[in-house]
């Protein structure tokens, strides 16, 4: 099975209402669904009235994600991505799908508006740092500073489709790499896109009341009857002075984490993440937990790898450009945890705001 490299972490989930059952006074019950899909496992629990409408929205769900892995695949040498990725330096513009063109847009959004922190065009630098982790030792200078010459957003032209008309359906895109030797990696952005086009398709069958997630990401609509959100466990940092796990109630929003906590390596002493800062080449050292808030699954994705390599401080400074998403930040410098959080993280953590009115 062809999988996306996967740029993130997984985090312990602690979902409400474990179990199949009716609840009283609803005609509703809950399913649940696992599927291994893009190399992970995706997990879908919702409410529906009937066991034939439960696995008519799962099956729905998991197979748009499959189609998503077929095209977005930086695994796969047939998949959309991948052949786009050898056009590299040829100077074709390559027509591509409605799905990969919206990725390729959104990446190089938040890179802009990122200052490049999260760089799609990343695979290069990725490459040699997985194979870092296998043989335990550092990628040379000089193919660090050879992969960089490769890596560089700004080098991926899309068609000039008019802004106002981006997203709707189109009959043509193109896109063009212009750098030879350049490589996609989606693995920051494409599982978000995944679960919230899965989301679509769920709703799409009269389903609004479901929780997917996969990898430390994920996707809730409305709530479980009688309840007021999805009960989520977050900020489980692995450190013996690490705070309090927290919990969030989540509803019609999006949840993404990213981090060192489960794939890293320790080379002469330093803990090297599977993240990768684009703009210097070398994996971050900094041991984080970043747990995002966002409306756009897709968006939210990419930008909790903003805030893991840009830092807590400069990341959150950033998110401020993107309305609606909050942020919790768990790291470690030394020997103590520091805590950083959004100004509107505590609505979803049930707490008063600490801010006066009108207070920036």
């Amino acid at each position: 099975m062809t999988r996306i490299g996967l740029v993130g972490c997984w985090a312990w989930l602690l979902l409400a209402a474990i179990g199949c059952r009716t609840d009283r006074g609803s005609t509703l019950s809950r399913y649940e669904f696992q599927r291994p899909e893009m190399g992970l496992p995706f997990r879908l629990v919702l409410y529906a009235p009937t066991p034939e409408s439960a696995t008519n929205a799962s099956e729905a769900a998991f197979a748009r994600i499959a189609d998503l892995n077929a095209c977005l695949s930086d695994y796969d040498d047939a998949s959309e991505l991948s052949r786009l990725s050898h056009s590299s330096g040829s100077g074709i513009d390559v027509p591509i799908s409605d799905d990969l063109w919206r990725v390729l847009d959104r990446a190089t959004l938040v890179s802009k508006l990122s200052g490049g922190a999260f760089d799609i065009t990343v695979g290069p630098l990725v490459q040699l740092w997985k194979r870092a982790r296998r043989q335990r030792e550092l990628p040379p200078a000089e193919r660090i500073s050879d992969a960089l010459k490769k890596v560089s957003w700004k080098a991926i032209e899309l068609d000039s489709t008019d802004a106002s008309v981006r997203s709707k359906p189109t009959l043509h895109h193109t896109a063009k790499l212009t750098i030879p030797g350049m490589r996609l990696d989606p693995g920051g952005i494409a599982k978000g896109y995944a679960l919230g086009e899965a989301a679509k398709d769920i709703r799409l069958h009269g389903i609004s009341r479901f929780l997917i997630s996969g990898g430390g990401d994920m996707v809730a609509g409305e709530p479980p009857p009688g309840k007021s959100g999805w009960r989520i466990q977050v900020g489980v940092f692995d450190t013996t002075n690490a705070p309090s796990p927290r919990f969030i109630s989540l509803l019609n929003h999006t949840l993404c984490t990213s981090g060192d906590q489960f794939q890293r390596v320790e080379i002469n002493g330093i803990r090297y993440s599977h993240i990768v800062d684009p703009r210097t080449g070398w994996a971050l050292t900094d041991h984080s937990l970043v747990t995002l808030i966002g409306n756009d699954p897709m968006t939210t994705d990419a930008l909790s790898k903003v805030v893991s390599v840009l830092g807590p401080e400069e990341g959150l400074s950033r998110l401020r450009r993107f309305p609606g998403v909050e942020c919790l930040v768990f790291r470690q410098p030394g020997e103590s945890v520091e805590v950083f959080e959004s100004r509107g993280l505590r609505h979803w953590l049930g707490l008063p705001s600490k801010y006066a009115d009108g207070e920036p």
